[in-house]
């Protein structure tokens, strides 16, 4: 059945032009048709670069929604109208303005996993990626950042210089990594290198060897020389290196795989169907879509002059 249905997909791609994005949380088998895989920082480049007319996301309603802001005449398509986000949805406009009349006359930097809304009345975006890079190239002594505290804070600690006014939002998935069941997971592989990513709390990022993005954790699996992984992120990272590195070994905290259910919403049926049928299309208001652009581009513009090695 997958066979087929890929075959299908891939036709109606041909015919009308269209590109499919990837995150890699994805359910795996997406990448059989996806023409990019990777983390928010490099869909939102592919995205900012597609000559195609359709672009497919295979991700979340945040991801489509800045896929559509960078490309507002084409049309973006969400192959699972029900596959959004937590942490975007713990902040909206007006719980960013009452956090910003607290902290007045502060540049304001937003995590990617926000709405278009929220965008629009930011200063820039970041990504796990870039977070730091796009902080310091503010040059300012105190920023806020929103909605993720655990990675405005990993931000913070990375600088050292520059004070990181938090909101008090998180990703539920990372947040939920327990210091306790990492140590105990150590114990069990005492010779497996530590990958974590940011957006998990501070205490526990204490216990990794390298923190990184997505696209960090598996760039430092590829260029390491060392056998044996603890992977604390979701399962999609896993199973993409244990795909893609069969000769090493990984391996989830307590060995239990963690999930994003809403990442995992989107299925090749789904991509099929939204395709064929040009169904579950993404709008983005125009005034606030040219608002959240800004926000946008001047985060690409800054990763195209301090490019991020993850």
């Amino acid at each position: 059945m997958n066979s087929k249905i890929i075959e299908e997909i891939n036709n109606l791609k041909k015919k009308k032009n269209a590109v499919i994005l990837a995150h890699c949380y994805q359910n795996i088998e997406i990448d059989e048709v996806a023409d990019f895989v990777g983390d928010s920082l490099y869909l939102s480049q592919m995205a900012a670069k597609t000559e195609a007319d359709i672009i497919i996301f295979a991700g979340v309603y945040f991801m489509a929604q800045t896929a559509k802001i960078l490309n507002p005449s084409k049309k973006v398509i969400l192959p699972n109208k029900n596959a959004g986000c937590d942490m975007a949805d713990m902040i909206n406009l007006n719980q960013l303005r009452e956090f910003k009349s607290k902290h007045p006359d502060i540049p304001v930097v937003c995590y990617i996993n926000s709405t278009a809304e929220v965008k629009s009345e930011c200063d820039i975006c970041c990504t796990s990626s870039n977070a730091v890079e796009i902080v310091k190239s503010l040059n300012a002594p105190e920023v806020l950042f929103i909605p993720d505290k655990n990675l405005g804070r990993w931000v913070e600690k990375e600088l050292g210089n520059v004070k990181v006014v938090t909101y008090d939002g998180c990703c539920p998935i990372h947040n939920d990594f327990k210091i306790k069941d990492l140590l105990a997971t150590k114990r069990e592989y005492p010779a497996a290198t530590v990958l974590a990513h940011p957006e998990c709390r501070e205490e526990f990022l204490s216990g990794a060897d390298f923190v990184g993005s997505t696209t960090g954790i598996m760039n430092y699996v590829k260029n390491s020389s060392k056998k044996e992984f603890i992977i604390a992120t979701e399962k999609g990272v896993t199973e993409r290196l244990k795909r893609d590195y069969p000769h090493k070994q990984f391996h989830s905290i307590c060995n239990k795989p963690v999930v994003c259910p809403s990442m995992k919403l989107n299925s090749l049926e789904d991509i099929y169907n939204s395709l064929k049928n040009e169904t579950t299309e993404i709008e983005v208001n125009k005034e606030i879509s040219d608002k959240a652009k800004k926000c946008i581009n001047r985060m690409l513009e800054v990763s195209k002059k301090c490019p991020t090695k993850a």
